[in-house]
């Protein structure tokens, strides 16, 4: 619970760009949540007069960008056309994706690819020095472009070094946003639009209160609410967490991704082999060494990740393993090296010669192919209040996100806020004042005795998240998790609303609300389709339609 006075807080900015007075007050016109391909593509889309915060719970490059060893899904190709990668995201999607978000997607890839060139990224090319495209699950064409097998680390490094030239962007870092400040909650009357945004600086471990007429959602997903996962610590849901508690429609969370091939290693948490790895020869094969993707589907490795990865987890389950492999040492030495040069290194420090030894891998909690609602501007219910990337809901991904569309989506979706920020700024269309905000109240809350109640229930939700809500589902699995849940949330607002603020409880706080919009989203779907699949309704249903979640606040309009 909240607790708000009417005194503005005009503590100082922290960690800002040499343009931005230390000692100012905490105003901007836009503030960007999340460091990512989608929120720094934003922060470079905008005019040079607006004044902007990029704000973070970490260093910038502690977001799922920098993680991504595959790459960027764009028509570039003679061979291929939009209308290929359209039917291939739509066949992937499984009938749930939104054909206009699609095509505006696809449409966008080529733009999208002028922008990274811009910026300097530096792709692999080919013999002839063009950009060398390579192949993913999902993906009729060779269409994906990248930096070798650390793409991620190339786009995110080179877009937090154009960011940091910007004059006009403040740099937020060690900031957790707590929640949207919206004109409902002050109840100022007319249509509901952004005003302002508390936030945990977590160098002094206060709450500030900034103002701002806009306020860009890019904090990643949720995958953080299963005990496996390929992510970043960063991704807890808190983008779609606080713009549910501000008043927006939240779709489809139900279509959790779970990338096939996580590397199974003591000393290598969370750490992904990408699926490149298959689209350039690899083979998953059984302990025994036997291949067993042609037995579920036709395209074998190639098959969309939610089809492999329940394979895989089926075949484990089978034979009570711990995991299986993944092999392209069959290809030769060279090769390997020269693609994979990345994971070559890293696994060898593991002891694993990826051109000699097969690789252990699990499946893991990859995507979360649903959030909040948005339209083709990126803008959600909430005037000013904009969600991009893995926060939103696009419609682009619909039942399963297609390999290398979502970094696409980030740079499609990020320079449209942007249009769309500017467009209303040139029309009016926007308060010409900032709304001055409450200062946090924590003048009633005390020091917590116990932060093991946080890490307890931390583990407690990821754990049954996992057992109950996983690849295969059943109603009464799910109806457990729910139960669980609720009783979970209960404990955290009570623990939320006596203690002081941190970086742990905001993040618990988000994971339990946006595992129980897993589970409920989950329980409205009465069928099997794309990543959902539950044992008690196996087929697919005649009716296609979104899981749409109403807040108990939404206004429509």
């Amino acid at each position: 619970m909240t607790k708000t006075n009417n005194a503005a807080n005009s503590a100082p900015a922290a960690d800002t760009s040499a343009s931005i007075n230390q000692s100012t007050d905490l105003n901007f016109d836009v503030i960007i949540v999340g460091s990512g391909a989608a929120g720094l593509t934003l922060a470079l889309s905008l005019p040079s007069h607006l004044r902007v915060a990029v704000m973070a719970k970490a260093p910038l490059t502690e977001a799922s960008t920098y993680y991504a060893q595959g790459g960027v899904a764009a028509v570039l190709d003679e061979t291929d056309s939009t209308e290929n990668h359209i039917e291939d995201t739509l066949i992937a999607g499984a009938g749930l994706c939104h054909r206009d978000a699609v095509a505006f997607t696809v449409e966008g890839g080529r733009a999208a690819v002028d922008f990274l060139l811009k910026q300097g990224v530096r792709f692999t090319l080919d013999e002839e020095e063009q950009l060398h495209l390579t192949r993913e699950g999902g993906h009729s064409h060779r269409r994906i472009i990248h930096a070798a097998d650390a793409t991620g680390i190339a786009i995110s490094t080179t877009l937090i070094r154009q960011v940091k030239k910007r004059t006009n962007v403040a740099i937020l870092t060690n900031h957790a946003a707590v929640d949207v400040i919206t004109s409902d909650k002050l109840g100022l009357g007319g249509k509901n639009h952004v005003v302002g945004l508390y936030a945990l600086d977590m160098t002094t471990n206060k709450v500030k209160s900034f103002q701002t007429r806009f306020i860009a959602l890019a904090c990643g997903g949720a995958s953080k609410s299963y005990l496996y996962t390929s992510n970043p610590d960063i991704a807890t849901g808190d983008g779609i967490a606080m713009a549910w508690r501000a008043g927006c429609r939240v779709a489809n969370m139900e279509f959790n991704q779970f990338h096939p091939t996580c590397l199974y290693h003591p000393e290598a948490r969370s750490f992904l082999i990408t699926e490149a790895m298959r689209g350039e020869g690899a083979y998953l094969r059984l302990p025994n060494g036997e291949r067993f993707m042609p037995r579920f589907d036709e395209r074998a490795e190639l098959a969309p990740r939610d089809i492999v990865a329940r394979a895989i987890d089926y075949e484990m389950k089978r034979l009570g393993a711990r995991h299986l492999y993944l092999d392209i040492s069959h290809r030769p030495a060279d090769f390997v090296k020269g693609h994979f040069p990345m994971l070559y290194e890293r696994l060898l420090e593991l002891g694993i010669n990826i051109t000699k030894d097969q690789i252990p891998v699990v499946p893991a909690a990859h995507y979360t192919c649903g959030g909040v609602m948005v339209d083709l501007n990126s803008e959600t219910d909430i005037s000013g209040l904009y969600a991009i990337g893995e926060t939103s809901f696009t419609g682009l991904h619909g039942a399963n996100r297609m390999a290398s569309n979502s970094l696409l989506e980030c740079f499609v979706f990020g320079a449209s806020a942007a249009r769309h920020i500017t467009q209303k700024l040139l029309e009016q269309d926007v308060e010409p004042n900032l709304v001055e905000v409450p200062r946090w109240d924590d003048s009633r809350v005390q020091n917590p005795d116990e932060d093991v109640v946080i890490l307890h229930n931390w583990e407690e939700l990821r754990h049954f998240m996992w057992n109950y809500v996983g690849i295969v589902r059943t109603t009464k699995r799910l109806e457990r998790a729910l139960n669980r849940i609720q009783m979970l949330k209960h404990e955290i607002e009570e623990y939320y609303s006596s203690y002081i603020m941190s970086k742990n409880l905001i993040e618990l706080r988000n994971l339990a609300l946006v595992s129980e919009m897993i589970v409920r989203c989950a329980l409205q779907r009465k069928e099997s389709r794309g990543l959902h699949y539950t044992l008690d309704y196996p087929e697919l249903s005649t009716e296609i339609k979104d899981s749409i979640l109403i807040p108990p606040d939404f206004t429509a309009g």
